[in-house]
């Protein structure tokens, strides 16, 4: 974990500056392994003990894991999140924390506690509860009503859960008016490509408008389809980033506030003054609580740690990792299993199984058949040997001749068509499975959204397994990851023969993406509108899409809506992902198309 470092700072250790340190403990929680998150806020506070912190920042429901769901309505939960909470009271003599945690009083309440030198100080509860995308904490929890300010050793502080700092005129700046110099926020705050930059955008605006030291502590870790991205951030009282920590990864920020700045900036801003009689007209209270003075030792300041953010391709890719090693890391899967085309999605699922999980608990599994070319054969042999893989070969032409046989009188007097092709996917699917079922080896499928969107997908075939990885990635996407890995690696990890050759299902001779698609550089445009920004036809089409291009890429996208609700949950990286936050029902005679 990173940390400040003492002493290289060039101040002295003992001056007259009013200063708070602050530890932001970005830790990796499970949802129910109440066991192994109190394990984890022990092992932070410690290390906040030993860095002289004054005051540690978990993030949001930290006790129990985020989120919680529907486990929220079993009493034992509950109870059980409590007892974290306990217990970590008693491991804080000499030090403060804010720790997120479910309240139970008549109701539930998404809550921060306050805790001083070893006893509950106060509890603040989350007042702006998010009912949007991948959101739903009205069905779980009461509101809360109550701004509050802490004092500690002279530093005043407001307590913000997540959602309540994205609200310009929300209980940050009321507690700034209050008198908080600093306002910590507790978060899990899930990821899609570019989130960080703009919650850090929003932290900035916050910042300078409430001229405050806003703390910012940030979940990080994978669960289920979500992933949370870390980052945790402190910004200055004039929107200036000073520390930052490491993102898709724990991490321990440690730095000293300068309380002092924050007074300092307050004299020289007419806003503030103007914006003093700033209250609330909403029904909330304030609360300010003077916190037992503790006996404070002398301290060389910490130089803050500020991480240079990721680029965009590195961000996604880091998300699909850690999304793909915590599903099959928490739920105690040690291997998984997928099936080698040679073709470009299944070789990015691989590279990102390898890098998530080892390349020993890797296996890849090549299953030709009489339309298998080659040249896709070679590359799935090749691809295996760069990533260093277990490879095993199973063809699927027996099993395939001899279902046809079987079929033959039912299909007597009917041509071949997509019922053939369907039926090798769907014997790579038994054969995944069977492997699966045999050595506890989880499938990951390699369908992407592009064709996840459009029912490009087999049900019972390709769609067949436990975790989609790149389920939310469309394949322009796929291509620039890919291409984005080899650079890393140094060489063509993924072959190059892989990138170059046209996108193909090899399910009948000669076949092509594009005998049945758009070219995907346009499907991804339409897709982008009409899945993510709920754009119709006649919108897509004014920005100059083609009409009869747009009116195919949307019905086959409401065709498929009932294979998307039988398809395997897979990692979110963008804004709008298929998935519980596009609820569109499979019986319906809306057509926009």
């Amino acid at each position: 974990m990173e940390v400040g470092r003492p002493g290289k700072t060039g101040l002295p250790c003992q001056d007259k500056m009013r200063r708070l340190r602050v530890g932001l403990a970005q830790i990796n929680t499970t949802v129910g392994d109440f066991r192994g998150n109190t394990a984890r806020i022990g092992e932070s506070i410690e290390q906040a003990r030993k860095l002289d912190v004054d005051l540690v920042v978990f993030p949001e429901l930290a006790t129990c894991g985020y989120p919680p769901e529907d486990l929220i309505f079993r009493t034992a939960f509950v109870a059980e999140n409590l007892k974290v909470l306990d217990e970590v009271i008693k491991q804080s003599a000499d030090i403060s924390l804010v720790l997120g945690f479910v309240d139970s009083d008549h109701d539930l309440y998404n809550a921060a506690a306050i805790v001083h030198d070893g006893k509950l100080a106060g509890v603040y509860r989350k007042i702006y509860l998010p009912t949007y995308g991948v959101f739903d904490e009205d069905r779980y929890f009461r509101a809360g009503n109550t701004c509050q300010v802490y004092v500690m050793g002279g530093t005043s502080v407001g307590i913000t859960v997540c959602e309540d700092v994205w609200y310009e005129a929300g209980p940050a700046m009321i507690e700034a008016h209050a008198g908080a110099e600093v306002i910590v926020n507790i978060g899990a705050s899930p990821y899609h490509s570019g989130k960080p930059a703009q919650r850090e955008r929003m932290l900035a605006s916050r910042a300078a408008d409430s001229v405050a030291i806003v703390v910012h502590v940030n979940l990080v870790g994978g669960q289920d389809e979500l992933v949370f991205d870390g980052g945790s951030v402190i910004i200055n009282e004039v929107g200036e980033v000073v520390a930052r920590g490491k993102q898709f990864g724990e991490d321990f920020l440690v730095a000293d506030l300068d309380i002092d700045a924050v007074f300092r900036q307050r004299l020289h801003d007419p806003r503030w003054r103007k914006s003093r009689t700033f209250l609330s007209d909403r029904g909330w209270h304030l609360t300010r609580v003077v916190l037992p003075e503790t006996v404070a030792t002398p301290k060389c300041p910490v130089a803050p740690v500020a991480r240079a953010p990721m680029e965009a391709l590195e961000e996604v890719y880091s998300a699909l990792t850690l999304g793909t090693r915590d599903y099959l890391v928490k739920n105690g899967i040690q291997k998984a299993v997928i099936g080698l085309s040679g073709g470009i999605d299944s070789s990015l699922v691989a590279a990102i199984a390898v890098d998530a999980i080892g390349r020993e608990n890797v296996i890849g599994v090549s299953m030709p058949s009489r339309y298998s070319s080659p040249g896709s054969r070679v590359d799935a042999a090749l691809l295996g040997a760069n990533l260093g893989i277990e490879l095993v070969t199973v063809p699927i032409e027996p099993v395939y001749a001899a279902f046809m046989e079987t079929l033959a009188a039912a299909f007597a007097g009917t041509p071949p068509d997509v019922t053939e092709e369907n039926l090798q996917a769907r014997i790579r699917g038994l054969i995944l499975m069977a492997l699966s079922n045999k050595f506890g080896w989880l499938v990951l499928t390699t369908g992407n959204k592009s064709e996840m969107s459009t029912g490009y997908t087999t049900l019972y075939g390709d769609m067949a397994g436990g975790f989609a990885v790149i389920k939310d990635v469309t394949k322009t996407l796929v291509y620039e990851l890919a291409a984005y890995r080899n650079r890393v690696a140094g060489r063509d990890l993924i072959p190059g023969s892989v990138l170059a050759k046209p996108p193909s299902a090899e399910l009948r001779p000669g076949q092509k993406d594009s005998d049945s698609l758009p070219p995907y550089d346009l499907l991804d445009v339409i897709l982008a509108g009409y899945v993510e920004e709920d754009r119709g036809l006649d919108d897509l089409v004014r920005r100059g899409l083609d009409m009869t291009m747009v009116r195919q890429a949307i019905r086959l996208v409401d065709a498929s809506e009932y294979k998307r609700r039988q398809a395997p949950l897979g990692v979110r990286i963008t804004p709008r992902a298929l998935g519980r936050e596009r609820r569109i029902p499979v019986t319906n005679r809306f057509k926009d198309w």
